[in-house]
């Protein structure tokens, strides 16, 4: 791929490298939210059909995102949205496990802790040693007592990629449920959700799908269709779409993942929003940009390494992630030096995070270079 820097509202004399903190929105995206609100402006000219086709178009842009059915995704506000509506449909034997990595994100732990807690379950935390892949770790850690494997495809704070495919394999010979969490992931490197099989998957739009905040997916198997939603949304019923009947109250939910939908799931704003990311993912292709992103992971590693900074290389680490060891002479405000010098990074604990994208140019590169040089 070429640079795609034009798409964005991106000067040229920043060096963003930080879409693990949150993803831009191109033009298009920024254009599809404006006209989005404007429907909201004349509520005259919306009618029935406006209430569903958004969530029905960008559901269709999901399956060709994660090779998965339409009727497996609802539409959510956040990740802590959709592991509320696992936790509530998954059962859990008295003294299992469930399995979470250190320093997992919040919004994937304390669900499972409040869970084991109802359940007389509880939480074990796994951790890694360097030059240990967390997919060993994982797979080790499986076994006739776990209940649910609740997990990221990589770990926010230290880029750490999983193989999720040998993992759902090993948690289905044990009868447990896999949940993932793929917001720092989906979009900048391939999933097959037939091929890795989780009870429930969630993901965020605004970070590397290059989407609004405030939406989000929730990928939910067959075999859990029949389950409980969070919350009683009048759209999650069967023939919704009929508001002369709305008032004719029964039991009988959406079919399929519909069910699980959150409550005013027609955001005009937003959902045009999410649709015009969507549809940039995959024009671009998500194979494009894991390797666009990949040649800019390891131009900065080269820059970081002359410095005397390192992480881990790949397969360890997922190829659009850099997850920088800081030594213990590192300064405490070295994010802040450096966004003085227009290089924006996250730190997370001892790790310096650089996460680029398909903007990315050469003088980002050059400009980190030297900011971290002056900044250490």
């Amino acid at each position: 791929m070429d640079c795609q820097r034009h798409l964005f509202d991106m000067p040229m004399d920043i060096a963003y490298l930080d879409c693990a903190f949150m993803g831009p929105l191109t033009g298009k995206v920024m254009a599809a939210g404006r006209g989005g609100l404007s429907r909201k402006a004349r509520p005259w000219e919306l009618c029935a059909d406006d209430f569903f086709e958004d969530g029905l178009r960008i559901k269709a842009l999901m399956v060709r995102l994660m090779n998965a059915r339409a009727e497996d995704f609802a539409l959510i506000p956040s990740v802590s949205y959709g592991m509320a509506v696992a936790a509530k449909n998954l059962s859990i034997e008295a003294g299992s496990e469930i399995l979470v990595m250190a320093h997992q994100f919040p919004s994937n732990v304390y669900v499972w802790r409040e869970k084991a807690r109802a359940s007389n379950a509880h939480v074990k935390t796994l951790s890694r040693h360097e030059g240990q892949s967390w997919t060993e770790v994982v797979l080790d850690a499986i076994g006739p007592q776990t209940s649910i494997v609740a997990l990221a495809n990589v770990h926010w704070i230290d880029g750490g990629m999983l193989d999720l495919v040998a993992i759902g394999q090993k948690a289905r010979q044990h009868g447990a449920a896999l949940v993932l969490d793929l917001t720092q992931s989906l979009g900048a490197l391939p999933f097959d959700a037939a091929a890795v099989d989780a009870d429930f998957t969630v993901v965020a739009n605004y970070k590397w799908l290059l989407g609004p905040y405030g939406t989000g997916f929730l990928h939910v198997a067959e075999r859990h269709h029949d389950g409980l939603p969070l919350e009683q949304c009048w759209q999650s019923r069967d023939g919704a779409e009929n508001f002369a009947g709305l008032t004719d109250y029964h039991d009988r939910m959406a079919e399929g993942a519909a069910r699980f939908d959150m409550g005013e799931r027609s955001n005009f704003a937003l959902l045009p929003a999410v649709e015009a990311a969507l549809t940039q993912i995959l024009d671009w292709g998500v194979e494009n940009i894991c390797a666009q992103i990949r040649a800019h992971t390891a131009a900065l590693a080269q820059t970081a390494g002359e410095l005397g900074l390192h992480g881990e290389d790949e397969p360890i680490r997922a190829p659009h992630y850099l997850s920088l060891r800081l030594p213990d002479t590192a300064p405490d405000d070295l994010q802040q030096r450096l966004r003085t010098q227009n290089v924006f990074v996250s730190r997370r604990g001892d790790r310096l995070r650089i996460t680029p994208h398909v903007w990315v140019n050469e003088a980002d590169i050059e400009r980190f270079g030297a900011a971290l040089k002056a900044s250490l």
